[in-house]
C-alpha cells in the first residue's frame, strides 16, 4: 500500500501543477538531507514553477552505523516534511528511495533528466557539508553528471579562516572568532568589541543551584507523516539504541520555528552565566537545543545569529551564544575541510595509505578526500583502550557518567559541557581510543555529523590530534565536576575523599608526562604532580588499572572494591 507520505506528495504535486504550462522547463537540484531550507541557494532565488528538487532516502546510510533511533527519525521526518513543503509551493519533487546509496540514486536521476526534454541543464547540488557524502558523490562530479554550487548555509569564508591562522596549523579559534567579529561587524562598536572584550567566557561559569528554574523542552504534536516515520524506524531499525520520542522531535517548518521561539524566550536570557553548569535535574539547562535543527538547516544560522544579536538580552548571554555559532561551529568546519577530515596537513596527522587518491594539502584548494572509510584515527597520546560498555548501558557506578549516558540514550542530546567534561574527560582519563569515542558520539547525538563531531571529539574532547585546535587536553578530577554539577550527591563515591576520577586525573598526567609535561597550560598541575608522593602515584596507577579493567569487563566500580585496590 502507498505510504501516507507518498500519497500526500502525489496529491500536492497534482494540486500545484499549472494546467496552462504542461511543458515548463525546470532546473533540478539535489538537496542533501542536511540542507532542508528554502531560504538559501537556488531554492531562495529561482521561481518554484521553474525548479525541481531531488531528495534521496538511503536505508544503507541509516544502517551504516547504529544511529540513535531519535536521530534517524529526526532526519527522515524533516526530509519528508521538507518535500511536502516544497511540493505545496509548486516545486517539482523527485523523492527517491535507494538501498544502494546516494551516488547510484543520483546517477539514475541524472540519466532520467538527460532524456527529459523539459529538464534545463545538469543536476546541481550545493556542496555537501559532510565529507562522507562529498566523497561518495565525487565520481558523479568528475563525470559531469553533477554540478557543485557553493553551500550558502555557512556564515564565513575559507579566506577569512586562513588569514586568521597566521601560525596555523595548529589552528586557534580565538583568532578566527576575532577576525569574524571584525569582518562581519558582529557586536562591534567603532572597531572595538561591545563591552570592551571579545569574550565574556570568564563570567559564564556559574554552577546552577536550581534558580532560575530550568525550562522544560518544548513538545511538538506529531502528525501522520512523523508518526509514519516513527513506525518505520521502530520496524526497520529495531536493533538500534536509544528511545524514540516523537513528542520531542521537531519535524515541520512550524516545529522548527516553535523550537527557536522557545530557545530565544526561555533559554537565552539565562544562557551565559550557566553555560558551563551541569545538573541531573535538567539535561539542557539554558542551552538552546537547536544544534540539530541548524545542522539540518531547518533553522538558518545567519537568521539565528541575527536575531540573537538584535534581541534584548544580557551581553554575556549574547556573546556566549554567538561565540558558539559564529566562532566554534564555523571554526571546526573549516578545520575539518582543511585537514580532509583530520587525516592530513598537521603535525601528528595519521596520514593516509599510499595510493588511496587523497590529494596533498596545500595550494588554493582545500583537500578533497576520495575514499569512504572508517574515518581518521589520530592518537598522539597512544590511547587504545576500548570504549567501556557503560557508555551504552549507563551502568558504570559513577553517577556523573551514568546520568549523562542515560540522558543521551533518552534524548539523543546533552549539552556541550557534559559532552566535554564528563563523557570525553572520563574516556580520555581511561586512555580510550579517540576514534572509538568519536564513533560513539556520531551515533548517539542527533546533531552529530562528521564535520562537527570529528573535530569536537577526535581533536578537542580527547586531544587525539594534539595541539591541532586546542592548547591542552580538557581533563579534570572530581573537584571540577563537583563544583559545576550536582551528580556527586547521588553517587556512591565522595568527590573529596574516594572518587576515582581524581586519581585517574593524576595517573593520566603521570603516564603522559613525556608528551604533556612541557605544556605551558599544564605547568601548575604538573608542578603539583611532581610534589605528589611515590606512594600516591602508585595508588593513582593502581586505580587506573583497576577502573580500566573493571569497566572494560562490563562491571561497575564500587567504593569498597576500590578501597581494597588502593589500601
Amino acid at each position: 500500500a502507498m505510504s501516507t507520505f507518498a500519497r500526500r506528495l502525489t496529491e500536492l504535486q497534482a494540486a500545484a501543477r499549472d494546467p496552462d504550462a504542461p511543458g515548463r522547463r525546470r532546473r533540478w537540484l539535489y538537496v542533501p538531507y542536511d540542507q532542508l531550507n528554502e531560504g538559501m541557494g537556488p531554492l531562495a532565488r529561482e521561481p518554484a514553477g521553474e525548479l525541481g528538487i531531488v531528495l534521496v532516502e538511503c536505508p544503507g546510510k541509516a544502517a551504516r552505523r547504529p544511529y540513535h533511533k531519535q536521530k534517524l527519525a529526526l532526519v527522515l521526518a524533516n526530509q519528508r516534511h521538507f518535500a511536502l513543503e516544497q511540493a505545496a509551493r509548486g516545486v517539482a519533487v523527485k523523492h527517491v528511495l535507494h538501498t544502494g546509496g546516494y551516488a547510484p540514486a543520483l546517477r539514475a536521476v541524472a540519466a532520467e533528466l538527460a532524456d527529459d526534454p523539459f529538464a534545463d541543464g545538469p543536476l546541481r547540488v550545493m556542496e555537501p557539508a559532510e565529507r562522507e557524502l562529498r566523497v561518495e558523490l565525487q565520481p558523479l562530479v568528475d563525470e559531469g553528471l553533477l554540478e557543485v554550487l557553493p553551500h550558502e548555509g555557512w556564515l564565513t569564508r575559507r579566506e577569512t579562516f586562513l588569514a586568521s591562522q597566521t601560525k596555523g596549523p595548529p589552528y586557534r579559534m580565538d583568532a578566527f572568532y576575532r577576525a569574524v567579529r571584525r569582518e562581519h561587524d558582529v557586536l562591534m562598536d567603532g572597531g572595538k568589541p561591545v563591552g570592551g572584550r571579545f569574550s565574556f567566557d570568564g563570567e559564564n561559569r556559574k554552577p546552577w543551584k536550581g534558580e532560575p528554574p530550568a525550562p522544560e523542552p518544548p513538545r511538538f504534536e506529531p502528525d501522520e507523516i512523523t508518526r509514519e516515520v516513527g513506525e518505520l524506524v521502530e520496524r526497520e531499525y529495531a536493533e538500534h539504541p536509544g528511545t524514540l520520542d516523537l513528542e520531542h522531535l521537531p519535524a515541520t517548518r512550524a516545529d522548527a520555528e516553535a523550537a527557536w521561539a522557545w530557545a530565544l524566550a526561555e533559554c537565552l536570557p539565562h544562557f551565559g552565566p550557566y553555560e558551563d553548569a551541569m545538573s541531573r535535574r535538567s539535561s539542557g539547562l539554558f542551552h538552546a537545543r537547536i544544534g540539530a535543527l541548524m545542522n539540518l538547516h531547518r533553522l538558518l544560522p545567519a537568521r539565528v545569529v541575527a536575531e540573537v544579536e538584535a534581541a534584548d538580552l544580557p551581553l554575556p548571554c549574547v556573546e556566549g551564544f554567538l561565540r558558539q555559532v559564529w566562532g566554534w561551529r564555523e571554526f571546526v568546519r573549516h578545520v575539518h575541510v582543511e585537514t580532509d577530515g583530520l587525516r592530513v596537513g598537521y603535525a601528528g596527522a595519521p596520514g593516509v595509505a599510499e595510493g588511496d587518491g587523497t590529494p596533498e594539502v596545500g595550494g588554493d584548494s582545500p583537500p578533497r578526500g576520495r575514499t569512504l572509510d572508517a574515518g581518521a584515527a589520530p592518537d598522539v597520546l597512544g590511547a587504545q583502550n576500548p570504549l567501556p560498555a557503560a557508555y551504552w548501558s549507563g551502568d558504570s557506578g559513577l553517577a556523573c557518567l551514568d546520568g549523562v549516558v542515560e540522558d543521551v540514550w533518552r534524548e539523543g542530546y546533552s549539552h556541550h559541557i557534559t559532552r566535554l567534561m564528563v563523557l570525553s574527560n572520563i574516556a580520555t582519563l581511561l586512555d580510550v581510543s579517540p576514534r572509538e569515542l568519536t564513533d560513539w558520539f556520531w551515533v548517539a547525538y542527533v546533531d552529530a555529523f562528521d564535520w562537527v563531531v570529528e573535530p569536537n571529539v577526535l581533536a578537542m574532547g580527547t586531544f587525539g590530534t594534539g595541539e591541532l585546535l586546542s592548547t591542552k587536553p580538557y581533563v579534570s578530577g572530581a573537584a571540577y565536576l563537583h563544583k559545576m554539577g550536582d551528580a556527586c550527591g547521588g553517587c556512591a563515591f565522595d568527590p573529596k575523599k574516594d572518587c576515582p576520577i581524581t586519581r585517574l586525573y593524576w595517573a593520566f598526567l603521570d603516564r603522559h608526562e613525556a608528551q604533556l609535561g612541557d605544556n605551558q597550560r599544564l605547568s601548575l598541575p604538573y608542578a603539583t604532580l611532581r610534589k605528589r608522593s611515590a606512594e600516591k602515584r602508585e595508588e593513582d596507577a593502581a586505580t587506573f588499572a583497576w577502573v580500566s579493567a573493571t569497566l572494560g569487563a562490563g562491571r561497575r566500580v564500587e567504593p569498597r572494591a576500590l578501597a581494597e585496590v588502593v589500601g
